[in-house]
C-alpha cells in the first residue's frame, strides 16, 4: 500500500517563533503565507502547523478555548484561508495540529461544566468527589508537575488535567464529547486541509472504573493506552477521517512497537502513524530530564533498529530527531564546538535518520542547523514546564541549587527550538521589527536563512539536496533494513534494499577518523549525497556520512 504521505517531507511549523508580519513580535499565519516560497525551495510536501485556535496560552496554544476560530494574535480565518490556497498552489499541504485530550479551562463546555453537577456540559469533563477524608481521588500526577487533580469549590468536586490545571481533561466516555469532536474535525477537513497530527491521542481513555486506585506510575503516562482508546479511534476514522484523504499522525507517549502498530497498523483502521518518544528519552530527555545525561550511540541505534524492524510491513514509522517540544538536534546530539563540526554534524545527524523508512519531520530552523540557546536567568524563560520544575526543585523541593538548575534547563528545556526562526543578520534575526516573545538566539548573525541559501555548501543546501533524493527513491520508502556494526558507539552503518537497488548508509558520530570494511559495499557503488567532496573507502572523517547507491 503506497499513500501519499509514504513519499512525504514534513516540516513543522511553531507559528508562534516562525515569522511576524503584524509588527507585535509573535510570529503569525501571514508569516507563513510569506515564506511559503522558502518551503517550496526546500522541497517539503506537508506543513505541520502548531494549534492557531483560540486560546488564553497557558501552554502556548495546546489550550484551546474555541475550536472553531483563530487566536488574534495569529490573525484569522480568512488569513487561514488564504495560507491553505496558496501553499496548495505550490503543491503544499497543510496539517493541522490537534488537541482533544483536554481544552481550555475557558471553554465554553468548561464554563458550563462547572456551574452545577447537573447541568448538561457536567459529563463532559472527569469530575471526581475527593476520598473520604477530602483529599485527591488518586495520586496521579500532572505533566507539568503536582497533581493531576484540581478542586473546585462551587460543586465541592475535583476534575482532571493530566497537564496544566487550566487544561481539564475531556470525557470520550461521553457520547456527546465524541460527536463534537468529529463534528469539529469535518468541518476543519471540508476548508481542505489535508490532516492533522492529534495530540497526546492515545491518553483519552481513562480508566475510571478503578479512578480511586493510586498507581506506582508516576505522571500523566498512568492514562497511556486505556480501555477503550482504540475503539474511540476506529470509531473517529470511520465516522470522519476515511472520507476524505488526509494524514493523521497520533502523538503517543509510552507506546510500545507492539501498541504503535495497533494505532497505525497498515490497515488503515485507525491512524497513519504515530509519534512516539522512546528516541527523545534516550539521554533522560523524557524521564530524566533535569540532568547532566547523555546519549550512547548504541542505544540510539538499539532503538532506531527496534521501530525500523518491527514496523516494517505493519505500521508506518515518523522520523524526528527535535520537534517544538525538544532542545536542538545539533546541540543535543551532534557538536557545536567549533563551526566545522556543527556543519558537518548538522548534516550527519539528517542523513542517519531520514534515509530509515518513515516519514521525515524537520522541524523549523533544523534545516539550518539552528542550535540551543544560553539562557541566563529563568526570566528568560517562556515554557510552563520549564519555569514550573525549576520552583519546584529548587525552591520547594532543594533538590538542586539555581545553577544547577539553570544548567539542566540549558541542555533540555522546551524553550531552546521556540526561539526566533532566523532569517537573516538584521536586527531580531528578520523575524520581527518589535521586540520578540522570547529572546533570539545570539549566532543569528551568521547563522541564519539568508546567508545558506546562497551558500552552495550549506546545510539548507544539504538538506534541500537529500530532500530531493529522499523522494525520488522508492527504497527509502520501501526497502528492507540491515544493519552493520551494531556494538560500535562510533559509527551507524545500514542498508536499504528494494527491488533489486541498495542505498548504503553511513554515519561517523565522532570527532575523530574511524575505519570500516572497504568490502561492505560493491566497488561499483556510487556517492548519492554526502557532507564532504569526497570518498575515502574504508574510513569516516569527522562526523562524515555518506550515502552510496548500488
Amino acid at each position: 500500500m503506497k499513500n501519499w504521505w509514504q513519499k512525504s517531507v514534513v516540516y513543522e511549523i511553531y507559528v508562534r517563533s516562525f515569522k511576524d508580519t503584524n509588527h507585535d513580535g509573535i510570529g503569525d499565519i501571514n508569516g507563513i503565507t510569506e515564506q511559503l516560497d522558502y518551503l517550496a525551495t526546500l522541497g517539503v510536501d506537508v506543513l505541520w502547523i502548531t494549534p492557531i485556535y483560540e486560546s488564553p496560552n497557558d501552554d502556548n496554544g495546546y489550550d484551546i478555548s474555541d475550536y472553531y476560530e483563530i487566536m488574534q494574535c495569529f490573525g484569522n480565518m480568512t488569513d487561514f484561508e488564504n495560507l491553505l490556497t496558496q501553499a496548495h498552489k505550490r503543491n503544499i499541504k497543510i496539517v493541522m495540529d490537534l488537541v482533544v485530550n483536554h481544552t481550555s479551562d475557558e471553554h465554553r463546555w468548561f464554563i458550563e461544566s462547572k456551574k452545577s453537577k447537573d447541568n448538561p456540559y457536567r459529563d463532559y469533563y472527569i469530575w471526581k468527589d475527593g476520598k473520604e477524608d477530602g483529599s485527591v481521588p488518586n495520586n496521579w500526577t500532572s505533566c507539568f508537575l503536582g497533581s493531576a487533580w484540581q478542586y473546585d469549590e462551587t460543586t465541592k468536586q475535583y476534575y482532571l488535567h493530566l497537564f496544566s490545571k487550566k487544561q481539564p481533561d475531556l470525557n470520550w466516555d461521553n457520547t456527546d464529547v465524541r460527536n463534537e469532536i468529529q463534528k469539529m474535525i469535518a468541518w476543519w477537513l471540508d476548508k481542505g486541509i489535508d490532516g492533522f497530527r492529534m495530540d497526546v491521542i492515545n491518553l483519552i481513555s481513562k480508566d475510571q472504573d478503578n479512578i480511586y486506585q493510586d498507581s506506582p506510575i508516576k505522571g500523566h503516562s498512568v492514562s497511556a493506552n486505556g480501555p477503550r482508546v482504540h475503539e474511540y479511534i476506529r470509531e473517529l476514522t470511520d465516522n470522519v477521517f476515511s472520507k476524505y484523504d488526509v494524514m493523521t499522525v497520533g502523538e503517543a507517549p509510552a507506546v510500545t512497537t507492539k501498541e504503535a502498530i495497533q494505532y497505525a497498523s497498515n490497515d488503515g483502521k485507525e491512524m497513519s502513524m504515530v509519534f512516539q518518544f522512546e528516541l527523545m528519552d534516550v539521554d533522560g530527555g523524557e524521564k530524566q530530564k533535569w540532568s547532566d545525561e547523555r546519549f550512547k550511540l548504541t542505544d540510539v541505534k538499539a532503538i532506531l533498529r527496534k521501530w525500523q524492524i518491527d514496523m516494517h510491513g505493519r505500521a508506518w514509522n515518523s522520523l524526528f530527531w527535535n520537534n517544538h517540544d525538544q532542545p536542538r538536534v545539533v546541540s543535543r546530539f551532534g557538536d557545536t564546538s567549533s563551526k566545522e563540526t556543527w556543519e558537518k554534524s548538522a548534516k550527519m545527524l539528517a542523513t542517519a535518520q531520514y534515509f530509515l523508512q518513515g516519514t521525515p519531520y524537520i522541524y523549523q530552523g533544523e534545516e539550518l542547523g539552528m542550535t540551543n540557546v544560553e539562557f541566563k536567568n529563568i526570566g528568560e524563560l517562556r515554557d510552563i514546564e520549564s519555569i514550573n520544575s525549576y520552583h519546584q526543585y529548587v525552591e520547594v523541593e532543594k533538590m538542586f541549587t539555581p545553577e544547577e538548575m539553570l544548567r539542566f534547563i540549558n541542555k533540555s528545556s522546551r524553550d531552546h527550538a521556540r526561539t526566533p526562526m532566523q532569517w537573516n543578520d538584521l536586527e531580531n534575526a528578520g523575524f520581527s521589527d518589535a521586540e520578540p516573545w522570547i529572546k533570539v538566539n545570539q549566532n543569528y548573525k551568521w547563522l541564519n536563512a539568508q546567508a545558506q541559501i546562497t551558500d552552495e555548501n550549506s546545510i539548507f543546501n544539504y538538506y534541500k539536496k537529500m530532500i530531493s533524493i529522499l523522494k525520488e527513491n522508492e527504497v527509502v520508502q520501501f526497502g528492507d533494513y540491515q544493519e552493520y556494526y551494531e556494538d560500535s558507539n562510533e559509527v551507524y552503518v545500514y542498508k536499504r534494499e528494494y527491488d533489486g537497488k541498495k542505498l548504503f548508509v553511513l554515519s561517523n558520530f565522532t570527532a575523530k577518523e574511524v575505519t570500516y570494511d572497504k568490502t561492505l559495499f560493491e566497488a561499483e557503488a556510487k556517492v548519492l549525497l554526502g557532507n564532504y567532496n569526497d570518498l575515502i573507502r574504508g574510513k569516516l572523517r569527522a562526523y562524515e556520512a555518506v550515502v552510496l547507491v548500488v
